[in-house]
């Protein structure tokens, strides 16, 4: 990789990394359906919130073959962390306090989790950056990505959170949701309709949290694209 885009992956913290994959499966989630290069650029986009300050590019257009290289880096930390067997407890009990709100379902909610969950982490286990990045079509020999100019990253990272709002606060893009669900509930056996019905009753309000949790959350400073407020009164300190 270039100089002009120098990747700072060392010295991460297990937070920072977390609020990374959060913003990378949300983008991925947003972009699922896409077919065209137009929408790519949203995904492609993602993978330049961590590069250092500037992202520099005559002609705007990035190969495939680097988006492909960051791709797989940033992946393999993701798929790293997922691995981890800390992580998988505080998934789990994250989605065992979900299943306490659902009230008289809770039970039949935390049987579903502690039958999936173990699954869901052995598939996570299966999967390699390769294959991830193949499945998103960041390594496709023959495609290229054009990118917006962006004066820095944090800028870039705004930009990208702003997309993926955009597509939570589009109907149809819940309804696109709340259809996924409900074909995965197809294959819970006895758990068929009371999976459903939780898609019912919750898919639409966890939708509705989730884009919440973008707009009051600063997750573009929590990945260090952006300064803290800290940071932007010590540089204009600095300056002074």
């Amino acid at each position: 990789m270039g100089t002009s885009a120098n990747i700072t992956l060392l010295g991460v913290t297990m937070d920072s990394r977390l609020n990374f994959l959060v913003l990378m499966l949300v983008i991925s989630f947003a972009c699922a359906n896409a077919k065209s290069l137009a929408s790519l650029d949203v995904f492609g986009e993602l993978f330049f919130v961590q590069v250092d300050n500037e992202i520099q590019s005559e002609s705007h257009i990035v190969r495939n073959e680097k988006l492909c290289t960051l791709c797989k880096e940033f992946a393999s930390q993701a798929l790293y962390y997922l691995g981890e067997n800390v992580t998988q407890t505080q998934v789990t009990d994250i989605l065992h306090k979900a299943c306490s709100k659902l009230h008289s379902l809770e039970q039949q909610c935390i049987t579903l989790v502690d039958y999936y969950a173990p699954l869901f982490f052995l598939e996570v286990s299966k999967t390699s950056p390769e294959e991830f990045c193949d499945k998103v079509n960041l390594c496709d020999s023959n495609a290229q990505v054009s990118l917006p100019k962006h004066d820095n990253a944090c800028t870039l990272c705004q930009d990208i959170l702003g997309e993926v709002l955009s597509k939570l606060q589009d109907p149809d893009t819940e309804l696109e949701v709340i259809e996924i669900l409900l074909k995965g509930c197809n294959k819970m056996e006895n758990f068929v309709q009371k999976c459903k019905k939780l898609v019912f009753q919750y898919g639409p309000l966890i939708l509705a949290n989730a884009e919440k949790l973008l707009e009051k959350t600063d997750l573009c400073t929590s990945i260090h694209a952006c300064k803290t407020s800290q940071q932007v009164a010590e540089t204009i300190l600095a300056s002074a």
